[in-house]
């Protein structure tokens, strides 16, 4: 009997192909043609993990045709187990992304990514989790909304450290903002890493960061294990129930901000597994995050947290 390998962590969410302008574009009608690549946030941070020296596997579902065949070679590619992705007789997801130096527009044709199953978490050992990460556009529809939540729970009672990148969107939820908000407060009650950006706080809770200490403290309140709040050229914020400590950005010339938030909680959540003080954590991810800004696509070099330390 073959004893198949579980990871320390595990991304659950989208695997998609994202077409990114291949021009800097302020909407799709100024955008002439794209560049294709591998994409879903929870897939990015997993393959920044496994360049970082990580034992992660991805929960994801594809189509059953070239497209989901060609993700799931990229993804293994970059040391990434693939055990949890599902190909389903349907259409692999795709997203149109505008390049921007800013914020991106995009456009998600969602189809495979809405459907996966308890048994792609099978091969999961729960006592060896360290971290179960998913994003607020996985979690945005069913099935996936209650496999995803129900599963959390058991790594949680098993001992993982829950983690959300909250990226939520009116469009993806379709306008179900108090859906959503229910969901991010049952996630965070069981003691999670928050992320936010700006804009995606602002989408959900409906006005701007003013105070980045308010806005955290009230995630904190959710019962959060800690909050970070990113803050795009303004830096992070980032607040536990010990500490809260604002960490500027390092200045970059941006060439793309697509899977900028991917690359600074890939190297948060590196430092996080070692065991690092979340300053470090902090500044792992900013490290990662100046790498991803200053060039298209994603972050291929491999690194260790040490390195990104020193950068």
């Amino acid at each position: 009997m073959i004893t198949l390998p579980s990871p320390e962590i595990a991304c659950i969410g989208e695997l998609l192909i994202d077409m990114i302008s291949t021009d800097y574009a302020d909407d799709f009608a100024s955008a002439r043609s794209y560049e294709r690549l591998a994409g879903g946030s929870p897939a990015n941070l997993a393959m920044n993990l496994a360049r970082l020296g990580k034992s992660v596997g991805l929960i994801a579902a594809v189509g059953r045709d070239a497209a989901g065949q060609l993700l799931i070679e990229e993804v293994a590619a970059a040391g990434v187990e693939t055990m949890g992705i599902a190909q389903l007789p349907l259409p692999t997801t795709l997203i149109l992304v505008t390049k921007s130096k800013e914020v991106s527009q995009f456009e998600a044709y969602r189809s495979a990514d809405r459907h996966l199953s308890a048994e792609q978490f099978a091969y999961l050992d729960l006592d060896k989790l360290k971290v179960m990460h998913t994003t607020a556009f996985a979690l945005s529809h069913e099935p996936a909304r209650s496999v995803i939540l129900d599963q959390m729970d058991q790594g949680a009672a098993a001992g993982a450290r829950l983690s959300t990148d909250f990226n939520y969107a009116a469009k993806i939820w379709e306008g179900k903002r108090e859906e959503a908000i229910a969901t991010l407060r049952r996630i965070a009650a069981a003691g999670a890493l928050i992320k936010m950006s700006d804009v995606d706080y602002e989408r959900l809770v409906g006005e701007p960061i003013t105070d980045p200490k308010v806005a955290a403290t009230g995630l904190l309140d959710l019962g959060a294990h800690a909050v970070c709040l990113t803050l795009g050229g303004e830096g992070c914020f980032v607040q536990s129930a010990e500490e809260s400590f604002h960490l500027p950005a390092n200045p970059v010339d941006v060439v793309d901000t697509t899977g900028a938030g991917d690359a600074f909680w890939s190297g948060f959540l590196a430092a996080y597994t070692e065991d690092r003080s979340l300053n470090e954590c902090a500044r792992a991810g900013r490290a990662m995050a100046t790498l991803k800004l200053s060039r298209l696509g994603p972050v291929r070099e491999k690194r260790e947290v040490a390195d990104l330390l020193q950068l």
